[in-house]
């Protein structure tokens, strides 16, 4: 089974080529630049590493948000187009998901998070089960980080916190968690080679209905459905 992961949902740009159960090439980038320059070539050197075509591939995962708007369409939208013309199945998984899977069988709950701005995040709390499964213990929101916060204190379990946007939030988790984990920043940026690794876990999906979770509405969007609703309330008043 030879995979293609990628995800391009937030500043990390991650591209692995998985074969046969064993990551064969990876490349991953923490840089500002528009994900769209940087995909398609980073997932033409990955193959050519792997000594792989197109047409070798079984599989595509990629990561469906939350996380930049631009950033996630890229991403499907490539694995969509790769998945349809090259007629192989395509799995999608959520970027806080894919970067708990860094910390495989932490005792823990394991806190993933991306500034949203404004003191608000996309997070989610996750843990992983006697079996060797990785199950959500809060679902994911797009709420103020002290919210998740909150939700840390209540648990009397280690926690361990993983974020690209740590830096923006570590000293407000230090005054309301005690004795968090923070592992390096290796661990701290998604894997397209750790999370294609559990494609396993994943479901198969019609490339026609992978959609965006984008867990709210762009500023653009939401700014035009808020002066509908007051257009609308100006006519009935």
């Amino acid at each position: 089974m030879n995979v293609l992961a990628f995800d391009t949902s937030n500043q990390p740009m991650s591209v692995a080529l998985i074969g046969d159960g064993i990551v064969v090439a990876e490349q991953s980038t923490f840089i500002k630049k528009n994900h769209s320059v940087q995909l398609m070539p980073a997932i033409n050197d990955v193959m050519q590493v792997g000594g792989m075509e197109p047409n070798d591939l079984d599989e595509i995962i990629v990561t469906k948000g939350p996380g930049s708007f631009t950033g996630v369409r890229i991403g499907l939208t490539t694995a969509k187009t790769m998945a349809w013309t090259l007629g192989i199945p395509i799995k999608t998984v959520s970027s806080l998901q894919a970067l708990a899977y860094n910390v495989p069988h932490f005792k823990g709950k394991i806190l993933t998070f991306f500034d949203a701005r404004r003191e608000r995040v996309y997070g989610a709390i996750f843990h992983w089960t006697e079996k060797g499964e990785l199950k959500q213990v809060i679902e994911e929101e797009n709420a103020p980080f002290t919210f998740f916060l909150q939700k840390c204190k209540e648990d009397q379990e280690e926690i361990m916190v993983l974020s690209p946007n740590l830096s923006l939030y570590q000293e407000m988790i230090e005054k309301v968690i005690k004795n968090p984990f923070f592992p390096r920043s290796f661990f701290q940026q998604p894997r397209a080679g750790v999370f294609g690794l559990y494609g396993d876990a994943m479901e198969v999906e019609p490339v026609h209905e992978v959609v965006p979770n984008y867990l709210r509405l762009a500023e653009a969007e939401a700014n035009w459905l808020e002066r509908q609703k007051q257009d609308g309330s100006n006519r009935t008043s």
